[in-house]
């Protein structure tokens, strides 16, 4: 396994440690702990790409595998957030829906063609404004650990804004996928 897949298989070992340190009320200062972690699993997935593409160690496996962890950190996140009253079930639930649809539509463009459908430039956009709104939510929650905020600045409604502005990123990127490989989508009627 090469080093870029090294990255992705850690980021998604970094998972449960950053849920358990989201999670659990009793870690002193969790949230800190937890944008630590998050914000490292972040960064693998900046450098993963970067490694592959630098020493042409790009493969299908990472072509696969590194979605899918992106996927599971930021989706954890979010769903901790519903709990944690920092997202709207419908905005996670959109995000997820399309998150299936685009994996879906890979595996059958793999398995009907042998074609591999690559992240494009607006569904890694996507990830970004993703993985930035979890970080900037985390930053809340840590400033607020330490020093309260100014009542103005309440962090669920902040977070909720930074969700739904994900969820609509989320959906132009899906809408994207199917434009972009309709003949995938066509072929399998």
């Amino acid at each position: 396994m090469n080093t870029p897949n090294k990255l992705t298989v850690l980021r998604m070992i970094l998972v449960p440690f950053f849920l358990a340190l989201l999670m659990i009320n009793q870690i002193p200062h969790r949230f800190l702990f937890a944008l630590l972690v998050f914000a490292a699993a972040s960064f693998t997935d900046m450098l993963d790409g970067h490694l592959a593409r630098k020493n042409n160690q790009v493969t299908t496996f990472g072509k696969f595998l590194d979605p899918l962890a992106d996927k599971i950190l930021v989706l954890s996140a979010m769903i901790c957030f519903i709990e944690l009253g920092y997202a709207s079930s419908v905005a996670v639930v959109i995000i997820i829906a399309r998150e299936f649809m685009v994996t879906s539509l890979r595996l059958v463009a793999v398995s009907s063609n042998g074609r591999v459908i690559a992240a494009s430039w607006i569904g890694k956009l996507k990830t970004v404004i993703q993985m930035l709104s979890v970080i900037s939510i985390l930053m809340l929650c840590t400033v607020d650990q330490f020093v309260p905020l100014p009542a103005w600045l309440e962090i669920g409604a902040v977070s909720h804004t930074l969700m739904w502005i994900s969820a609509v990123i989320t959906i132009i990127s899906g809408v994207d996928y199917i434009w972009k490989n309709w003949d995938t989508v066509s072929e399998t009627r």
